[in-house]
């Protein structure tokens, strides 16, 4: 019986540590913090090592080391096994080569994987019953576990982390939406952050698909040796394979959709539902069932997502921008008046690229780790300790038809769990207003 080290015992971690015990392997999992389920892991046959990484797990004769996707590779314990030349992969890598009845249409990028994968689920839906995984739903290793062996196609999101630890995953169509600076806290260099994004079509053939933005300038240069069909994506050109012109959205001679009909708002985000739904089609989706889902989108929540009016001023939540390319899109979708909030956790990243929205930010208003970087980037600045007193700043200084928009270019760490708590606490905050207001 071959042995597996699992590092990390998050949900996907133990759905993975019991996929691979289903098909006969000895697994050993390990984590730094307390695993709630030791017992019953434990009773069902996995060696569970909680509290931390003993030195006897640094072993040489695993058949691989499977890695929760946040955990560094730098990071002693693991950077052992990299050293030793063991090979070290993610649930995903793992999940799909125990799933050959699902066919896989894959999203990567910068920005907008979560709305173009959410986009195309609901699009495959349509056809028949599928499944949303990787960052958003449940867990591949988990819905492998799940399934009855019925075909099904998959839209996953992958982060760059994830992307890191495949070996023969295979998508049947993939896309790199864009690439901009991010996760330098995490990856050596700049590059390496770019280049572990084409991991998303390396397995591929030319029966399948990788849809490439030839706007995007990191993705022409990163992007080379496709082994697979390519399709040309562009929002500003109409001689590539899918584009815009007028206002339809074309694969080919094809009309996708009519991009009037969209209801979330952003050039980006034209461009988010241009590459859903040539995914989608490529998958089989009728162009019909295609322009339902786009006329009924409403958006991703914690993306740009209206929360209230309070006083003749709307609210958005824009959590979801970890990084200045997201916080930048997310600006570009309003003319003017602006009041902004941001910072979180230092990701050693530049801001300089907000500074061309100065006009368009009445003022902003940043908080947390980060929150003295913006002093330079905008005219009209001032810095506070958390989010909640941005927030009642904001409230304070707005007049009817601002906009109040959080949209943090910086991660959540240095004040939340996530991304998502940071947005729910915000949407709650501004609801308890809203509901003052009203009491008055």
């Amino acid at each position: 019986m071959k042995t597996v080290l699992v590092i990390g015992a998050a949900r996907s971690g133990i759905a993975v540590s019991k996929l691979l015990m289903k098909h006969d392997y000895q697994v050993l999992l390990t984590d730094m913090k307390e695993v709630p389920e030791k017992t019953e892991l434990e009773q069902a046959g996995i060696q569970v090592y909680d509290g931390g990484h003993p030195d006897e797990l640094k072993r040489t004769d695993y058949a691989f080391v499977v890695k929760n996707p946040g955990i560094r590779y730098q990071v002693p314990f693991v950077h052992y096994f990299v050293e030793h030349h063991v090979p070290i992969y993610t649930e995903i890598e793992i999940a799909y080569r125990y799933a050959p009845e699902f066919t896989f249409a894959a999203v990567t990028g910068t920005d907008g994987k979560t709305t173009v994968t959410t986009m195309l689920h609901l699009m495959l839906e349509k056809k028949a019953p599928s499944l949303a995984a990787g960052n958003i739903g449940i867990p591949l290793s988990e819905q492998v576990l799940q399934s009855d062996g019925t075909k099904k196609d998959v839209a996953i999101e992958l982060s760059n982390f994830q992307l890191l630890g495949v070996d023969t995953f295979r998508p049947h169509v993939s896309v790199v939406t864009n690439l901009a600076p991010d996760h330098l806290d995490y990856m050596d260099t700049l590059e390496d952050y770019y280049r572990s994004k084409m991991n998303i079509y390396k397995n591929e053939t030319k029966d399948d698909y990788f849809i490439r933005n030839v706007d995007d300038e990191n993705i022409m240069k990163y992007a080379q040796n496709i082994p697979c069909t390519v399709i040309d994506f562009s929002l500003k050109r109409d001689d590539v394979d899918l584009y815009r012109k007028g206002h339809y959205a074309y694969y080919h001679d094809i009309c996708l959709f009519d991009t009037d009909t969209l209801k979330i708002v952003g050039d980006f985000n034209c461009g988010d539902a241009m590459m859903a739904a040539c995914m989608a089609y490529l998958m089989g989706v009728d162009v019909k069932d295609i322009q339902d889902v786009i006329e009924h989108f409403k958006g991703v929540e914690h993306r740009i997502e209206y929360v209230e009016t309070i006083n003749g001023v709307r609210i958005y939540n824009d959590t979801k921008a970890t990084n200045t390319h997201s916080a930048c899109a997310a600006l570009s979708a309003f003319d003017k008046n602006v009041i902004l909030l941001c910072g979180g956790k230092d990701k050693h990243i530049s801001f300089d690229d907000m500074k061309q929205f100065d006009q368009e930010v009445k003022y902003c208003i940043s908080f947390g780790e980060t929150k003295n970087h913006f002093k330079s980037i905008f005219t009209h600045w001032k810095a506070v300790e958390t989010m909640e007193e941005a927030l009642k700043e904001a409230l304070k200084m707005a007049e009817p038809g601002d906009t109040i928009l959080l949209s943090p270019a910086c991660s959540s760490f240095d004040q939340f769990k996530n991304y998502e708590v940071r947005g729910e606490i915000f949407k709650d905050l501004v609801h308890k207003y809203a509901e003052a207001e009203r009491e008055d």
